[in-house]
């Protein structure tokens, strides 16, 4: 049996074409490797890639795909709106079918390992693969961007797990790890007051007292005139797609300020929208087995 894993790199670079064709090419035409998707944002700045494979070209085609975006990106000249610390901001690799998250903690472990060896890069391992408490949160390791990162790793308990104790000079720091599925959720505001989204983010994430499983910040959509509160739900099985999206109704209504839509970031699984479906259309004893495809891929 095929062991399949996911694996949903972000990059910091969601502007130049050139360069994200440079980045996402090393996913492409390769035996045992497929790439599902890959979306861009420019106010973010960030490119999130979302690929399956098979453990080993898998685990090829990311270090390679690493190695282009150390190349291609200059840290000291981004901006952008999302949090980050590296080129190579994050890369999570997720179990999906025969694979346990143990063997997926693994390869995060080698590709950590080899990469920064490779490219002189130091590298945390986050989530599951965690080797401190304080280090299974992303944003907690993230804190102080790239910006701050060299005055952090002076500080022996933020020494990285692999590679140099000094920030990589054009490419920052990066984050490996292993995790279960999650859903990038974004909602947009009638405003482009980004003080009311940093509130309303501050509202709904756990960290702040919010929904449990929901990570959140407030982020500035300049091209647009609006802002957003910016999501990551960490077990979509548990906090509903649904409940986050009326939260923040009900705390955007205090300000005067709407909802003027919703956007989901790379792959989400389809039992994500069935469970928001059914909570709108009041539907009643409903069951994922009374899906078509459900029953076709059966």
């Amino acid at each position: 049996m095929k062991k399949i894993i996911e694996c949903v790199p972000n990059f910091s670079e969601g502007r130049d074409l050139e360069k994200i064709e440079k980045i996402v090419n090393p996913f492409r035409g390769k035996d045992g490797v497929k790439l599902l998707d890959y979306q861009r944002d420019e106010d973010h700045n960030r490119l999130v890639v979302t690929v399956v494979g098979e453990p080993e070209p898998l685990k090829e085609a990311v270090i390679e795909a690493m190695g282009v975006a150390i190349r291609e990106i200059d840290m000291t000249k981004h901006q952008g709106q999302h949090p980050r610390m590296g080129a190579i901001d994050v890369v999570p690799f997720i179990p999906i079918k025969n694979v346990s998250m143990t063997e997926a903690i693994e390869l995060s472990k080698e590709v950590a390992k080899e990469a920064a060896e490779k490219y002189n890069l130091p590298i945390f391992l986050y989530e599951k693969s965690a080797t401190r408490p304080e280090r299974q949160n992303l944003a907690k390791i993230r804190k102080g961007e790239f910006e701050g990162m060299e005055e952090k790793l002076k500080d022996p308990d933020w020494k990285p797990d692999f590679g140099p104790d000094k920030v990589h000079p054009t490419a920052g720091v990066t984050a490996v790890g292993a995790r279960m599925p999650l859903v990038a959720f974004n909602v947009n505001l009638s405003t482009d007051n980004l003080e009311i989204a940093n509130q309303i983010a501050r509202r709904v994430r756990h960290i702040s007292g919010g929904l449990r499983y929901c990570k959140a910040i407030g982020i500035e959509l300049k091209d647009r005139g609006i802002v957003q509160v910016s999501m990551n739900m960490t077990d979509y099985t548990k906090t509903a797609l649904y409940r986050v999206f009326e939260l923040i109704r009900i705390e955007a209504r205090r300000y005067g300020v709407n909802i003027v839509g919703s956007e989901i970031i790379g792959l989400v699984p389809m039992e994500a929208l069935i469970d928001t479906a059914v909570y709108y259309l009041g539907v009643e004893d409903f069951s994922m087995e009374q899906i078509l495809e459900t029953r076709i891929m059966e």
